[in-house]
Formats: structure tokens, sequence, C-alpha cells
């Protein structure tokens, strides 16, 4: 199984307001980067989108995949296994409320169960060149 490593981040200009998403795909020795914006967003919703459209820019092939992201929402999410509560709970957290954010949650899952994701918590702002370049894309994007 081929081994990938990305890179997410999101940023939000006002939180709702305009947002932007970027992450660095790197495969063996290629790298791509990818971006995207939203009109009105959350920087949780930025954080989910830029892990989920990584994940779908890799395609059907199954792959080995670290992700690596600052945002803990999204990464405590998938080493904490919150997300199998949720769906046995009918989509509801445990102070039973509707669990925001819930459709990118669940292609976020649909894709990661594709392939063998493994997500890892990256110190945003730290010095980390493809965290730092996929927060470049991100803030990028927002004014695009």
């Amino acid at each position: 199984m081929d081994e990938v490593v990305i890179y997410t981040d999101g940023a939000c200009s006002g939180n709702p307001g305009p947002g932007g998403w970027g992450a660095v795909i790197v495969e063996g020795r290629k790298r791509r980067e990818i971006f995207g914006s939203a009109a009105e967003t959350t920087n949780q919703q930025m954080e989910l989108r830029a892990a989920v459209e990584a994940l779908r820019a890799l395609g059907e092939t199954r792959r080995r995949v670290t992700l690596f992201s600052d945002s803990a929402y999204l990464v405590n999410c998938f080493r904490d296994r919150w997300y199998e509560r949720w769906e046995r709970n009918g989509w509801v957290n445990a102070k039973k409320q509707p669990v925001q954010n819930r459709e990118l949650w669940e292609e976020l899952l649909r894709l990661s169960r594709r392939h063998q994701v493994t997500f890892r918590k990256v110190k945003g702002h730290a010095g980390d060149r493809h965290n730092d370049r996929a927060d470049a894309l991100a803030r990028g994007a927002i004014e695009k």
C-alpha cells in the first residue's frame, strides 16, 4: 500500500465569515497543494473541509495516510473515536445536542474508511514547513 503524508489547515476571517482551507499532499517525491474557500463559514468547518478535500484528492486507490492537523477538534475526534458514539446515538453528542458539522464529519468518515488513515496533531505556527504552507494556502484562499 502506498504511503501518503498530508498536512491540512483551515482559516476564517471572522467566525463565521469568509474562510479558506489548504492541504499539502506528499506522495513519495511528489508534492502537491490544494486549496479552496467559502463565503460564509466557520474555522471548524474549514478545518474539516481541508481534510475532506485532501482525502478526496487521493482518488479511489487505497493508501496508508498520515494526516497532520493543528485542529484538536479534528484529531481528537479520531484519536478518541467520538464518531463511534455519534453514529451509535444518531448523531447526538454527549450533551444530547445534534453534532455540529455532521455532513462534513460523515463525508470525512466515509473517505477515511476508504484509506488507512492515522490522524496526528501538529502544533500550529511552530515552524513545521508543511503545516506552515497549509496555513498559508488556507489564509490565501480567503483573499481570492
